[in-house]
């Protein structure tokens, strides 16, 4: 059943005394007000209740006349969430110069072969003519759909489209027009970006028939660029796991295995090499995990880096959008298209980005948190102390450092479930979220009922604990350039999330089971530079990032 591209909705300040409002219609009492207020621990004496129940009413009635007017799905709240620190000042950036292409890259033996190729390795054969984008496309175009019964990491595969736009390469290329190392490259994006004449279905049974008539500014900025669109790939259901209306997306190491999300088609076919590349979205580890489940790189830039106009919303204040590659040069390749200012969302920066390689990697001021690597018992956890011991090798000398403490954060929660109950409010308030998949407890579709309790003063408090977050982190990382983590099991993806920080996962080996294992490399504000520059150094110390699923 399709919905309309237009989703009735407001920004969440509104209290958890008015749950009743899911049903405009229904009276309510004052019995039903005392028991809200059991729900939100807070309690008010009879007169007091007495004198709050006609508030009440004209407050819904208030509610009932905002719902008339409908809300673009690009409509931000005029609250908007800003990053920067007190006194924080921006970080001098180089102009991107252009990217190194190879010259002695050569057609592989075995042909399959190509499919794990690097972008500047792929560039190198259509910039010099001894393959040409069309062949290139065709060649990702087949393999999925050879495996996407296997992997189910697909929504739409855009024959007609990428064809054309690899034709178009060809014929500049021919013509001597040139423009850049992603010129002719296939890409995929997760379908959470809207594309004209395709589905953007957001992973989620009532929007799986949804047209768009927009394109996202990082798919335009991609084509712009020369990139050729060969799918849009699955996103778990509304942005949460590797679940869609379709199924299950599965791990290509393990097809047992789920391939994590919510990123989950774009971790799996860039895994697989289906595509070169693909675009994914994080609001809470949706670049990080699918990353590390599926043994690829992926950076998650600083909040406000990357547009995110065209894009699903989650978190108004949360959501990132970022590139997942074969490495760390490969991201930094596609973030150096896609980053950048964009008029038409306000929360992105004019910043420029670009990349010094030939940096001493030992001139980097690196911190890691080693209580937290240490108590790590798993494989995971050995294999990030190989990991920091081969970074010592390096010459880097690491300072123990710890996460803020005295920061409530299993509160914080309540910002991304409000936010998110704002932007689905129709979605809930017209019964369509019970057409979900999922509807256990961790599932979208029961967090967005569970938003429609969240009182606007809680949401507020949270987000004064975030400013304190904020600077807290800043206090950390002010007297270094990057900060090593383990992905999961403690404080730094939900913090970073929170803060805007960027990061970028990369892999570290595998474990018994031979499944991919990651470490997190975090940066300071707008400094992808740092964090892309160590990540670059140990990839090409190790063969971590080398290392493919069988099968495939």
């Amino acid at each position: 059943m399709p919905l309309k591209s237009k989703i009735h909705s407001f920004f969440p300040l509104f209290g958890l005394l008015f749950l009743f409002s899911c049903a405009s219609k229904q009276e309510f009492t004052k019995r039903d007000v005392k028991k809200s207020e059991r729900l939100i621990g807070i309690h008010f004496a009879k007169q007091g209740r007495d004198t709050l129940y006609p508030y009440l009413k004209r407050n819904r009635e208030g509610f009932d006349s905002l719902r008339k007017y409908p809300l673009d799905n690009n409509v931000f709240p005029a609250i908007r969430f800003d990053p920067v620190p007190f006194g924080f000042e921006m970080p001098q950036q180089m102009e991107n110069r252009a990217w190194e292409i190879p010259d002695n890259v050569e057609i592989p033996k075995p042909y399959d072969a190509l499919a794990f190729y690097t972008i500047p390795q792929l560039a190198s054969l259509i910039k010099h003519q001894k393959i040409t984008s069309t062949a290139l496309t065709q060649f990702f175009l087949d393999r999925l759909k050879k495996y996407q019964p296997e992997l189910q990491c697909s929504i739409s595969i855009m024959d007609s489209l990428a064809l054309a736009q690899a034709k178009r390469a060809d014929d500049e290329i021919q013509n001597g027009t040139y423009r850049g190392i992603l010129h002719g490259i296939p890409y995929g994006t997760k379908d959470l970006m809207a594309v004209p004449g395709y589905p953007t279905t957001w992973g989620a049974a009532p929007y799986q028939n949804q047209m768009l008539n927009e394109t996202a500014t990082v798919v335009k900025k991609l084509e712009e660029a020369g990139a050729v669109l060969v799918a849009k790939l699955v996103s778990g259901a509304l942005a949460r796991g590797d679940v869609w209306f379709g199924g299950k997306t599965k791990n290509p190491w393990d097809l047992k295995q789920g391939a994590s999300g919510s990123s989950a088609g774009s971790g799996s076919a860039t895994a697989a090499g289906l595509v070169p590349f693909a675009l994914g979205t994080e609001t809470l580890g949706s670049i990080t995990s699918p990353s590390t489940r599926n043994g690829i790189t992926g950076l998650r830039p600083t909040y406000g880096r990357v547009s995110r106009h065209g894009v699903m919303s989650l978190s108004w204040s949360m959501d990132k959008v970022g590139p997942m590659g074969r490495n760390a040069e490969d991201c930094a390749i596609v973030f150096s298209v896609i980053q950048g200012k964009d008029k038409k969302d306000l929360t992105t920066v004019d910043l420029p980005f670009g990349m010094n390689w030939g940096k001493d990697i030992s001139e980097l001021r690196v911190a890691y948190l080693k209580k937290d690597i240490e108590k790590d018992t798993t494989e995971s956890g050995d294999n990030l102390r190989t990991a920091i011991k081969t970074l010592e090798e390096m010459g880097i000398q690491p300072t123990p450092v710890e996460m803020p403490d005295g920061i409530p954060y299993r509160g914080f929660d309540i910002i991304l479930r409000a936010e998110a109950g704002a932007f689905f409010d129709g979605l809930v308030r017209s019964g369509e979220v019970d057409l979900m998949v999922e509807q256990d407890q961790r599932s979208r579709a029961n967090s967005l009922r569970q938003s429609r309790f969240i009182p606007a003063v809680e949401y507020l408090q949270a987000n004064r604990h975030r400013q304190v977050l904020i600077e807290k982190m800043q206090n950390l990382m002010e007297d270094y350039d990057v900060l090593i983590s383990p992905s999961f099991g403690n404080d730094q993806l939900l913090a970073t999330n929170l803060t805007g920080h960027p990061v970028i996962a990369i892999p570290t080996g595998l474990d018994k089971k031979n499944h991919p294992t990651s470490m997190t490399v975090v940066g300071n504000l707008y400094d992808e530079a740092s964090i892309l520059l160590l990540a670059k150094a140990f990839q090409e110390k190790t063969e971590f990032d080398e290392l493919h699923p069988p099968g495939f």
